[in-house]
């Protein structure tokens, strides 16, 4: 069962248990999202918030080159991308990738399903 902030608007932590960025590789930036239970994640993939369009606007990078994959048995949300510099350049303000998912969590899910 999700909750509502104060504001009245649901946001990943609502969904999940863990939200979290990390290096999947020098070039790789993946994220992971683990549901808190069956609902939660039946709910947060039936919303499609978490779409290649959400993470081709933040992130700067092609809807082609995203891979979104759902784990119904993890009740989890794999997203992998291209890092947007490459790990330990000097434009590399994050090397272990751990903050990017930062933008992430004010965001309210959208495309809510009304219960």
């Amino acid at each position: 069962m999700t909750t509502r902030t104060p504001a009245g608007r649901t946001t990943l932590l609502d969904y999940c248990s863990l939200v979290r960025s990390k290096n999947a590789g020098p070039f790789t930036l993946t994220f992971d999202f683990m549901c808190r239970d069956r609902e939660a994640y039946d709910a947060l993939v039936a919303s499609g918030f978490l779409s290649r369009e959400l993470f081709a606007g933040l992130y700067n990078a092609a809807p082609d080159d995203i891979l979104l994959v759902n784990h119904p048995r993890a009740l989890a949300v794999k997203v992998s991308l291209p890092r947007p510099d490459v790990q330990g350049s000097l434009r590399d303000a994050d090397c272990y990738a751990g903050q990017q998912y930062a933008p992430l969590m004010d965001l309210p899910v959208t495309k809510e399903l009304t219960a």
